[in-house]
């Protein structure tokens, strides 16, 4: 088997008129799909993120059962040029930058959080990539 990325990232948020207050209305995100009081779909670049309603989704039958609470983490990536600008954007946005890491590669990254308290990230372009 050869996978070629995660395709969906999972959060589990009880308040989903403030995800999509959030994700759609200050980062951005276009809304792929909204069941109120269950899910809200996100497309960011090739990827998907689910926001999950935990009441919901620990008690279906299908797909299988899951949830999660707590402090969940996800990171999105931008430009590595416009890592600076996408920080300022947060900030206009009065989101507030918790902490700026500096990777043993001389990158930034910075981190935030979203309404539910989930510790959001956002990393420049090539972060991971082998030098």
């Amino acid at each position: 088997m050869q996978i070629n990325q995660i395709k969906e990232t999972c959060l589990y948020i009880k308040d989903l008129e403030k995800a999509r207050d959030f994700y759609h209305g200050k980062l951005g995100l276009p809304v792929i799909t909204h069941a109120p009081e269950k899910l809200i779909f996100f497309r960011s670049g090739s990827s998907v993120l689910l926001c999950f309603n935990p009441d919901f989704s620990e008690g279906q039958d299908v797909p299988p059962p899951h949830f999660a609470h707590g402090k969940q983490h996800i990171a999105f990536e931008v430009p590595a040029d416009d890592y600076d600008t996408a920080k300022e954007e947060l900030k206009e946005k009065g989101i507030a930058i918790t902490y700026e890491h500096e990777w043993p590669n001389g990158k930034l990254s910075a981190y935030f959080e979203d309404p539910e308290g989930h510790v959001l990230e956002i990393v420049p372009t090539g972060l991971w990539e082998k030098d």
